[in-house]
């Protein structure tokens, strides 16, 4: 893969996506997991016909589509059913992303995944950029964003890697404590840096 690629990645409700929006409004690609997760599970696709088979026909909403609130609940009260999940969907997950991380034109590719420490995806990346915030915005904002209990969203928090194992492992940080006003800036002064890191990429790799 000759594609120049930075992992993006912070704990749920950090504002990835916000962060992601600035370095595609630069003409940069994004390769998201949230929703290359999602089109997997599109009708149509084998792993809804698997999903509706194993967890019955309830799991699909009226129009067909995935009952995603109803699945999201049973694998947090289920680790079985969580790692039956894991098990189908994150191997098409991953074939799909490096897909779609080879067919990337821009100048480096932005690959941006919620799990991209705790799913092993580093390897595929050449910098990690970490999205960081204190852990009372962190459930704040998701349980606001989400409208569920600050108990689920903590469970879920729980469930990732710790902000300190995140931190110790990035290349670069932004602190997203800070107001949204700043963060422009910020993601231009990244954007030149890892202009700079995909061209002296691309030069090594043509001597």
């Amino acid at each position: 893969m000759s594609n120049f690629i930075v992992g993006l990645t912070g704990g749920i409700g950090s504002g990835k996506t916000t962060i992601a929006n600035l370095f595609a409004n630069l003409g940069i690609t994004l390769v998201d997991a949230d929703i290359v997760a999602r089109q997997v599970v599109e009708p149509g696709q084998p792993a809804l016909t698997a999903i509706a088979a194993h967890f019955g026909p309830q799991f699909l909403q009226t129009d067909g589509s995935l009952h995603r609130a109803l699945l999201r609940q049973r694998i947090f009260s289920d680790p079985q059913a969580k790692s039956w999940l894991d098990q189908l969907l994150h191997p098409l997950i991953r074939q799909q992303m490096l897909l779609q991380l080879q067919h990337a034109t821009s100048a480096y590719v932005l690959l941006v995944a919620p799990l991209l420490i705790e799913n092993g995806l580093t390897s595929f990346i050449d910098q990690l950029l970490v999205v960081d915030i204190q852990p009372e915005t962190q459930i704040e904002r998701t349980s606001h964003r989400d409208k569920v209990n600050q108990q689920q969203v903590a469970a879920i928090i729980a469930t990732q890697c710790t902000r300190e194992q995140r931190l110790a492992l990035a290349d670069q940080i932004i602190n997203n404590d800070q107001p949204p006003a700043v963060l422009p800036e910020k993601v231009q002064q990244l954007h030149q840096i890892y202009l700079a890191l995909a061209a002296e990429k691309l030069a090594k790799s043509l001597t």
